[in-house]
């Protein structure tokens, strides 16, 4: 499923036209701007019981050796995106 056929179940499934429906999903989900990716960027944590919890990790700087080579590459430290599925939807996937 890609984002606009989300929306468009999104829409039909609550009643809204696909402008409203992609407003929520942005508000959400936008890269800049939406609730999400604001506190990941802040490197908080979003929890929403029996679906998961977003989080923003740490990795430390580190050289890497590139493989079939030689030659190594530095990486500096980050912070990335990450997402543990809850127990209820681990559950209904199984």
């Amino acid at each position: 499923m890609n984002k606009a056929e989300l929306i468009e179940k999104l829409a039909s499934k609550n009643a809204l036209s696909n402008k409203a429906a992609k407003d929520i999903l942005d508000s959400l989900f936008g890269i800049g701007g939406g609730i999400i990716s604001e506190e990941l960027k802040a490197h908080g944590k979003i929890q929403i019981t029996g679906f998961g919890t977003f989080s923003a990790d740490h990795r430390d700087a580190r050289d890497w050796r590139i493989p079939g080579t030689d030659r190594t590459k530095h990486v500096e430290a980050h912070y990335y995106p990450k997402f543990k599925a809850g127990k209820s939807l681990k559950d209904h996937v199984k």
